[in-house]
């Protein structure tokens, strides 16, 4: 890489990194703001889901803005808007103050995620992007490990409002920098899909609050009435996008084999793995009765193997292509799965470290080189809008996965128990423990169904053609 692009890449992984901080040290502050706050626990629930909602339904068309007024500028516009939010959501008097500002953010990090990957796409040919792609996600891993880290340390001996604060100097340091270094590609004609993306965000509105309702009340009219209400608006939403000129969704770009099988195998992998650091979270600060710090330390592991390995995997997945090692990600992430199923009350928590460890490599072996694998096949002329529909699949499934998590597991006890639990207020002990463990196995059981799917379907990509990488025979 030439100078100018290793500043492209710094840049792009600050954008990367303040997202993934801020995704792991709300998971670990979710206790102390719901308890500060004097929040219900399905209220608070909602800065996470509000954060994934919006960044689910505005992913794609904010990567189509790029396209069509620059995709540098727009990224930019990410970072000013992300570091705004997090200055509303350090000063939010009210849980509700604090969910509006999280959507704030949101517009921020999917105006950043969906113009990321473009971004990369025109800068690096293609038998090099997935060592680019590696070091996005070393920004990633980096910033969930610093977010696990700090989150603990702020919650525990400052104050939750600091984890927002944060992002502020690293967002105007950002925003300086990519506003001088970052350059526009050439423009592309594009139109938005307005009908889509509300027909998209009602679908997922309705349905994740059928799951938290449920979660909450058990089987009742209103969950049963929103969940009917939102597949039908989903299915509404995929009958529209298979007739629109403009989708949120291009089926039609997802005739390479290689395409479509990378983008499906990321939204399982993340519908089925990446509730999994929220569920271990409640386990350790809800039946382990540890502090934030603990808990923190315990899930750093994975976060540092993720950080170190990230560039190397990226850089073998540009000479090896995607397949196998990617596939085999899959199947490192059902083992620490698996691992985290043998939890019980008395645990010995060295046997976290090990799972987290294990998860590290496995989140290293699959994301960069699976990203890759999609820009690689991406046509010409449309790497925002690629870019837009891979993480827009990748947001809904997080969002699903969590949806999914409370849902099975609030289910096998009594859920005014399983809420003190989430929110980190009751150190259970004795059978309500083990009932409550038995319904974070339920999930962990289901993650591993839906990750041995992700696995199957990065397999069936097939091979790949990418040319030589530069210096390699």
């Amino acid at each position: 890489m030439d100078t100018k692009q290793k500043i492209i890449i710094a840049v792009l992984m600050l954008g990367t990194l303040m997202g993934s901080l801020d995704s792991t040290i709300v998971i670990l502050a979710f206790p102390t703001i719901s308890d500060s706050l004097h929040a219900e626990f399905i209220t608070t629930l909602w800065i996470i889901l509000i954060y994934l909602l919006v960044v689910a339904v505005c992913t794609t068309q904010l990567g189509r803005i790029g396209d069509i007024y620059g995709r540098s500028r727009m990224f930019n516009a990410g970072f000013g808007i992300f570091t705004l939010g997090s200055l509303f959501c350090g000063l939010s008097p009210a849980i509700s103050w604090l969910i509006a500002s999280r959507g704030v953010q949101a517009v921020g990090g999917a105006l950043m995620q969906a113009n990321s990957g473009a971004i990369i796409a025109d800068t690096f040919p293609p038998n090099v992007r997935g060592t680019a792609f590696g070091y996005i996600s070393l920004g990633w891993t980096s910033g969930a490990m610093l977010g696990i880290v700090l989150g603990g340390i702020i919650t525990t001996y400052v104050g939750w409002e600091y984890i927002f604060f944060i992002n502020i100097p690293i967002g105007i340091i950002a925003t300086i920098l990519g506003f001088r270094y970052l350059t526009d590609n050439p423009r592309v004609q594009a139109t938005l899909d307005l009908t889509g993306m509300f027909l998209l965000g009602a679908a997922l509105t309705f349905i994740s609050f059928a799951g938290v309702d449920y979660a909450t009340e058990g089987t009742a009219f209103t969950n049963i009435a929103a969940l009917c209400i939102g597949l039908v608006l989903l299915f509404l939403f995929i009958v529209f996008e298979r007739q629109t000129t403009r989708p949120i969704i291009d089926f039609s770009a997802l005739r390479s084999r290689v395409l479509r099988y990378s983008m499906m195998a990321a939204f399982f992998l993340s519908l089925g793995y990446l509730s999994v650091v929220f569920l271990i979270t409640m386990y350790l600060q809800g039946i382990r009765a540890l502090s934030p710090l603990d808990a923190a330390l315990l899930l750093t592991p994975g976060y540092v193997v993720g950080s170190l390995l990230s560039p190397y995997m990226g850089r073998l997945s540009d000479r090896y292509g995607a397949r196998v090692l990617a596939t085999t990600g899959t199947a490192v992430l059902i083992l620490a799965t698996l691992i985290y199923l043998t939890f019980r009350v008395d645990t010995p928590l060295w046997e976290v470290l090990v799972a987290s460890g294990v998860s590290g490599l496995g989140t290293a072996m699959f994301f960069p080189s699976n990203n890759s694998a999609v820009m690689a096949n991406a046509p010409p002329g449309s790497y925002g809008g690629i870019s837009g529909i891979l993480r827009t699949m990748q947001n809904i499934g997080i969002l699903g996965s969590f949806v999914i998590a409370i849902t099975v597991s609030a289910a096998s006890i009594p859920r005014d128990v399983a809420f003190e639990v989430f929110i980190g207020t009751t150190n259970l002990v004795g059978g309500v423990s083990d009932a409550f463990i038995r319904g974070i196995d339920a999930a962990l059981w289901a993650s591993v169904i839906i990750i041995g799917v992700a696995g199957i379907l990065s397999w069936m990509r097939g091979r790949e053609s990418r040319g030589p990488v530069p210096g390699q025979a």
